[in-house]
């Protein structure tokens, strides 16, 4: 089966996870009023962005922060908030249905090897289970990681032993960088979904380089609406 699909066309969520690697982004764009509040605190077209992660006896699963806990952990096996594990098709179907979100897939290429994925595991043994910080908090965030700081500041990202709190965006920079992506020239508080959205220049080490959003068609829901409210 071919692994790379081209952002030409809508791809249905089953083709789109049958062809997702480990590093893929995954972005979500919704348009109710905590939405609206993520993309405006942090200048962004995109208010959730999550990591896929392929591993050889497991479905596709999706590594992302979210206030939710509408889906079980798959690395603790409970429900919780804050930093999480999903399966992949679950979770982006639960963006879609219940939270009224539209999805994307940009491709990580060339595909990475077993070092990037041995950083990827690390880096969920660490962080997965780490609280969601609020809104005000996010924002204030955002805009400390981008004030002007001594030079030795600047080149200091957060590890994970070190953020008490996580939103999508620090979680993907922190993942990015234990796989050797990105270089932590910037903090992670640097970091907001819309810098993971083909419109910024976002360069990545070792040759690697992120294709155009592929847009993600995804079943709609009838039997039943959910009023829950994701973050990113």
């Amino acid at each position: 089966m071919p692994n790379k699909i081209t952002p030409d066309r809508a791809v249905t969520l089953d083709d789109a996870a049958g062809f997702t690697r480990t590093g893929d982004l995954w972005l979500f764009r919704g348009h109710k009023p905590a939405d609206r509040a993520i993309q405006v605190a942090t200048n962004s077209p995109v208010n959730h962005v999550g990591m896929a992660v392929v591993l050889e006896d497991l479905p596709p699963l999706l590594w992302h922060a979210e206030l939710g806990r509408s889906l079980p952990d798959v690395w603790s096996g409970d429900r919780h908030r804050g930093v999480q594990l999903h399966d992949l098709r679950a979770a982006v179907t639960v963006w879609a249905q219940r939270y009224g979100q539209r999805a994307w897939l940009r491709q990580l290429e060339p595909p990475t090897g077993p070092e990037a994925e041995d950083g990827v595991l690390r880096t969920i043994a660490r962080l997965d289970g780490t609280p969601f910080p609020s809104t005000a908090a996010l924002a204030s965030r955002w805009l400390r990681g981008r004030v002007p700081v001594r030079l030795a500041l600047t080149r200091l990202a957060l590890t994970p032993s070190e953020l008490e709190s996580a939103y999508c965006a620090e979680v993907l920079a922190v993942t990015y960088q234990a796989m050797g992506l990105l270089d932590g020239r910037h903090q992670t508080s640097w970091y907001d979904p819309g810098r993971f959205w083909s419109g910024d220049d976002l360069p990545l080490a070792g040759g690697h380089h992120l294709g155009g959003e592929i847009p993600v068609s995804v079943p709609t829901l009838v039997a039943r609406q959910n009023s829950g409210t994701p973050s990113a």
